[in-house]
């Protein structure tokens, strides 16, 4: 059974730096797409940056600069290196996985909390 498990979530200070990590497990995880997403409660879930299985990487305008995105692929693992946070990072994250083969698949976290303030 596929599952995406993230972590790193945490109260921070702004300016602060939080790493976020996304353990998948029963896929393989190296011919997914994966990325990080965010949601503020009664907005629409928003992509923060993502990373092909080709190693091609997509950032949103308001975190570039600040946040970087890799992933280990023996470890099954997706990180997101989030630098500079602000009060506007603040958000609950979640990780996404997305195979577009012969049949698509797409699998989601369930999140990890980000919070930024002081």
């Amino acid at each position: 059974q596929a599952q995406l498990v993230e972590s790193g979530g945490a109260l921070v200070q702004p300016g602060g730096s939080l790493r976020l990590s996304c353990v998948a497990s029963g896929i393989t995880f190296g011919v997914y797409d994966v990325g990080w997403y965010r949601q503020v409660p009664g907005k629409q879930r928003e992509m923060v940056s993502i990373i092909t299985r080709a190693g091609r990487t997509e950032i949103a305008d308001s975190v570039k600069g600040r946040f970087t995105i890799s992933r280990d692929n023996a470890e099954k693992t997706l990180y997101l290196q989030m630098n500079s946070l602000q009060s506007e990072d603040t958000a609950a994250y979640y990780c996404h996985a997305l195979f577009q083969g012969s049949a698509r698949r797409e699998f989601w976290g369930r999140g990890t909390q980000v919070t930024v303030s002081s």
